[in-house]
């Protein structure tokens, strides 16, 4: 954690944001920086030093002269970091809405608001194997164990974009839509 708050205090930052910009492009001595800036070579190295005790930013040797360049390791391990913390608060934020509208496999009612509703949604498509043909009649059948109205549970899950039908066969779509918005309200 750490580690995080030292990168983002890194971050925070106008000066600092300009360098990486630039070193992302190309490695830069200090004097370039400081010119490419318009910043004194004292802020510059001040910034610098920021940066590389932040990881963002690596010092190399090219003959006498030090160069500076984008650390790109650690600007993926921090968007992995990142990527990890919104599913677990994406999961964590799910337990208390199948808690409130399951009970044990059976569905009491089907929420109303788009982002409860798209993770009752998911919850029921996890019943169904991706790339499995479901008859029309078979997929009632599994979704009339969920809830008695399969009908409107069908109509939501494909309006959701979470199953496609053709010919009257239904299956798990290919691609899960990004986000709640095509969910119907």
């Amino acid at each position: 954690m750490e580690k995080l708050v030292t990168t983002y205090k890194a971050l925070a930052d106008e000066t600092r944001l300009r360098i990486l910009g630039l070193v992302a492009e190309r490695p830069y001595n200090g004097r370039q920086l400081s010119e490419a800036l318009g910043a004194s070579q004292s802020i510059v190295s001040h910034h610098i030093e920021k940066l590389r005790r932040a990881g963002l930013i690596k010092e190399m040797r090219e003959g006498r002269e030090r160069v500076y360049g984008l650390e790109r390791a650690t600007l993926i391990e921090l968007a992995r970091e990142q990527l990890s913390q919104s599913r677990t608060e994406e999961e964590t934020d799910a337990d208390p809405v199948l808690k409130n509208f399951f009970d044990g496999e059976k569905l009491r009612s089907l929420p109303v608001q788009r982002k409860k509703k798209m993770v009752v949604l998911k919850e029921l498509l996890k019943r169904f194997e991706p790339g499995v043909a479901y008859p029309e009649k078979q997929l009632n059948e599994m979704l009339s164990l969920a809830h008695e109205d399969y009908a409107t549970l069908r109509r939501e899950l494909m309006m959701a974009g979470l199953m496609d039908r053709e010919r009257g066969v239904y299956h798990v779509a290919a691609v899960e839509p990004a986000s709640a918005e095509n969910a119907s309200s």
